[in-house]
């Protein structure tokens, strides 16, 4: 009896502890560290992406338009706008609320690395961007908005 009810706990307990860490999502509004800008996460597909909402500054200070993407290496790319811009790709759900294997495009410097999200806390996401390695990188962490 004893043993029945240890392990229908054990069973129980394992089960909240999975269905917690599965609740762990990174789906929403974040906000970066430098407070620049707002992304959205979210699914394209069986996998996530994500787009710039909003910027702090959303004109260019010396032309007062709007920005653009004008860092691109590929000169065709440079007149798109920066906001709604899809700029993260490609991540796909790992283990230990860890989203891998996707790629992430700086803006502001035209560059692309790849990069993990790992989830912290429901509203604290750890970001990486590396090359090669994800031992040497870059690392944000955002906030959730909403």
């Amino acid at each position: 009896m004893k043993k029945s009810l240890f392990l229908s706990l054990a069973f129980l307990l394992g089960f909240v502890r999975l269905a917690s860490a599965q609740t762990l999502s990174p789906l929403g509004t974040w906000q970066n560290e430098e407070k620049k800008a707002t992304f959205e996460i979210y699914k394209c597909g069986n996998k996530l992406c994500g787009k710039i909402v909003t910027l702090t500054v959303p004109n260019d200070p010396a032309t007062g338009k709007p920005k653009t993407d004008s860092q691109n290496p590929d000169p065709k790319l440079r007149n798109r706008p920066r906001l709604g811009l899809v700029f993260m790709q490609g991540f796909e759900y790992d283990d230990a609320n860890k989203w891998d294997d996707g790629k992430i495009y700086d803006p502001e410097s035209g560059k692309t690395y790849s990069c993990y999200m790992k989830m912290i806390n429901a509203n604290t996401m750890e970001v990486k961007g590396y090359i090669g390695f994800s031992m040497i990188g870059k690392s944000q962490t955002w906030t959730r908005v909403k």
